[in-house]
C-alpha cells in the first residue's frame, strides 16, 4: 500500500466520504488511489475558491468535514479566501495539499512555494507528511484537529513521494476531544445578573443558532425581559415556521449603536463582541455602549447548547412556543427588497436551505421572512465576497432531497462562477437567484461612509457595464438552465417551477 492510498482509507475510517477537489500533477497518486479505495465522493471544482467554498458549505450542513485536494501552494493559495471565511464560520475543513517531492524541493522548481506559511494564516492545524509510513497518521491527526470544538481547518502538505512511495499504513480515527461545560458556578452569576432586571442582551453565535438552542435563549428572555440578537455574521441559522424568530446586529455603524445605545449588559453566548465591520472616520470601532459590562456564558469551542439549557433551567425558565407570523402572499409588481422578501416567504419549499450574499440588496430580507417554511440559512462570515455559489454547492451535496436557494449579488458570483459547471455536472437542487444591478453597490455606499467625493474614476470602478453581464448566457455557457425576471410575478413563476424539477437552475432578477 502506498502513502496515497493510506490517506484516503484513514480519511474514510474518520468519517471524511467527500472530497472537493482541484488536483493537479503531484496529487495524481491521490487521484489513482480514489479509484482503488472505493468509498470517497469526489466532486471536482473548476477553480480552488469552489472547491474550498463548497467544502465550508459542505461541512456546515453535514456538521462533519469534507476534504479538499489542492495542487501545491498556488492551488492553496487560490482557494484561501472562503477558507477565511470557513474560519470565520468555525467549519471544519481538512486540506490536502500536494508539494514538490522531499528531494525535489532543494531544486526550487517553479511551483516550490511556502505552502505551510500560506496555510497558517486561515487553519488551527498544519503539517508536512514526511513519509509515507506516517500519512496515516497525520491524515488521522487532521480529521481530529478539524472537528475540534468549536470546528477547525486542517491543512495537511504531502510531498508526492509521501504518496507514491510504499509502506503506508491506515490508522484508525482518533478521539476527538468534548467541548468542555460551562462551569456552575458562571451559569449562576449570569443568573444573578439577568435577575436584576437591568437592560441585558444575550448575543448569540455558531451553534447558539440551531434550533434547541434557540428555544433556550428565547426562554431565558422571556423570563428575564432579556434581549435576542444574533451576531452580524453567522455561519448557520435555524429559521422559519414552527423556530423562535432572531434578528441580527445591523451592518451599518449608526444602526448597530442606536440598537445597542441603552444596554448595561452583554452575555456572549457562542459570538464576540460585537464591533464595526471597517472604521470610519468620527466612530466608533466597538458598538456597545460605555459602562456596558460583558458576560461570557460560553466560547464558541465551549459547549454552547448545553449552557443555554443550563442557564434556563437555573432562571426556572419554562418552556415557551413560538410566534406564528403570517405568511404573506407572493408579491407581484415592481423588484425590491420588500416584494422579493414577501415571495421569498410565501413561495420557499419547506426545509430549503438559503445561502445569502445578496449583500446590499438582501440586507432588510432576514427580518421579513419570519413566516417562511422552515428552513436554514447560511451567510458570508469573513465578509470576503465569492462564496455564495460554492457554499450552495457543497450544502447541496450534504443536504440531498432539500432544496438549495441562493440569494446572490451578481459582483462577487463572478469571482467563483465556475460553481455553476459543478452544479450542472452533479445534477445539484440548486435555484440561484442572481440580484443583478450591474455595479459593486455596497462600495458606493462605503464611499459615502468614508467620506469620499468620488469623480468619473472612482465611480467607473464600481460599475459592472460597458458590457453588460448577461448572466442567463453565462450560466447556460455552465450548463445550468436560467432565465431573466423583469417583475415578481416572472419570478414567482420561474421560482415555483425551479424548485419544482431536479438540478440547478439560475434566474436573473433585475434589480
Amino acid at each position: 500500500m502506498n502513502g496515497a492510498e493510506s490517506l484516503v482509507h484513514t480519511l474514510l475510517a474518520s468519517g471524511v466520504d467527500t472530497c472537493f477537489s482541484n488536483p493537479g500533477t503531484s496529487e495524481m497518486h491521490f487521484v489513482a488511489a480514489l479509484d482503488r479505495v472505493p468509498g470517497m465522493r469526489c466532486v471536482l471544482g473548476l477553480f480552488e475558491g469552489v472547491v474550498t467554498g463548497a467544502a465550508d458549505g459542505y461541512a456546515r450542513m453535514a456538521d462533519k468535514p469534507a476534504a479538499t485536494l489542492l495542487h501545491c501552494g498556488p492551488g492553496l493559495a487560490n482557494g484561501l479566501a472562503n477558507l477565511h471565511n470557513a474560519r470565520r464560520a468555525n467549519t471544519p475543513v481538512v486540506n490536502c495539499v500536494g508539494d514538490q517531492a522531499t528531494y525535489h524541493r532543494a531544486l526550487d522548481a517553479p511551483l516550490t512555494s511556502d505552502t505551510e506559511g500560506w496555510a497558517r494564516g486561515v487553519s488551527a492545524w498544519v503539517r508536512t507528511a514526511s513519509r509515507a509510513a506516517g500519512v496515516g497518521h497525520d491524515a488521522a491527526a487532521a480529521v481530529q484537529a478539524a472537528r475540534t470544538s468549536p470546528g477547525q481547518i486542517a491543512t495537511l502538505v504531502l510531498p508526492s513521494d509521501t504518496c507514491w512511495d510504499e509502506g503506508g499504513v491506515p490508522v484508525a480515527p482518533l478521539p476527538v476531544p468534548l467541548a468542555p461545560r460551562t462551569p456552575p458556578h458562571v451559569i449562576e452569576e449570569i443568573a444573578r445578573v439577568l435577575r436584576r432586571g437591568e437592560p441585558t442582551l444575550l448575543l448569540l453565535g455558531h451553534l447558539a443558532l440551531r434550533e434547541g438552542a434557540l428555544a433556550d435563549a428565547h426562554r431565558i428572555a422571556a423570563a428575564t425581559g432579556a434581549r435576542v440578537l444574533a451576531r452580524m455574521s453567522n455561519g448557520r441559522v435555524a429559521r422559519g415556521r414552527g423556530r423562535h424568530p432572531i434578528d441580527r446586529v445591523p451592518y451599518p455603524v449608526d444602526a448597530a449603536l442606536a440598537k445597542l445605545a441603552d444596554l448595561q449588559h452583554v452575555v456572549l453566548v457562542g459570538a464576540p463582541e460585537p464591533v464595526a465591520f471597517f472604521a470610519y472616520p468620527g466612530k466608533p470601532g466597538r458598538m456597545l455602549p460605555d459602562g456596558c459590562v460583558r458576560h461570557v456564558l460560553a466560547r464558541p469551542e465551549q459547549d454552547i447548547a448545553a449552557a443555554l439549557a443550563d442557564l434556563a433551567d437555573a432562571l426556572d425558565a419554562p418552556k415557551i412556543a413560538a410566534p406564528v407570523f403570517e405568511t404573506p402572499q407572493a408579491a407581484t409588481g415592481a423588484i425590491n427588497p420588500e416584494s422579493f422578501a414577501r415571495s421569498l416567504s410565501a413561495l420557499l419549499p419547506e426545509q430549503a436551505v438559503v445561502v445569502d450574499e445578496s449583500i446590499t440588496f438582501g440586507r432588510s430580507l432576514f427580518p421579513l421572512t419570519y413566516g417562511a417554511a422552515p428552513h436554514d440559512w447560511l451567510q458570508i462570515t469573513g465578509g470576503a465576497i465569492g462564496c455564495g455559489l460554492p457554499l450552495a454547492t457543497g450544502a447541496a451535496v450534504a443536504a440531498p432531497g432539500r432544496r438549495v436557494v441562493t440569494l446572490q449579488a451578481d459582483g462577487s458570483a463572478l469571482y467563483t462562477l465556475q460553481a455553476l459547471w459543478t452544479q450542472a455536472r452533479e445534477r445539484l437542487d440548486v435555484t440561484t437567484v442572481i440580484f443583478s444591478n450591474r455595479k459593486y453597490a455596497i462600495l458606493l455606499a462605503e464611499l459615502a461612509n468614508v467620506g469620499a467625493n468620488p469623480g468619473r474614476t472612482a465611480l467607473d470602478m464600481m460599475d459592472l457595464g460597458n458590457p453588460d453581464l448577461d448572466w442567463v448566457k453565462i450560466s447556460e455557457g455552465m450548463g445550468v438552465p436560467a432565465a431573466r425576471a423583469g417583475d415578481m410575478s416572472e419570478f414567482n413563476d420561474l421560482f415555483t417551477q425551479s424548485n419544482r424539477q431536479p438540478g440547478p437552475f439560475l434566474i436573473e432578477l433585475a434589480t
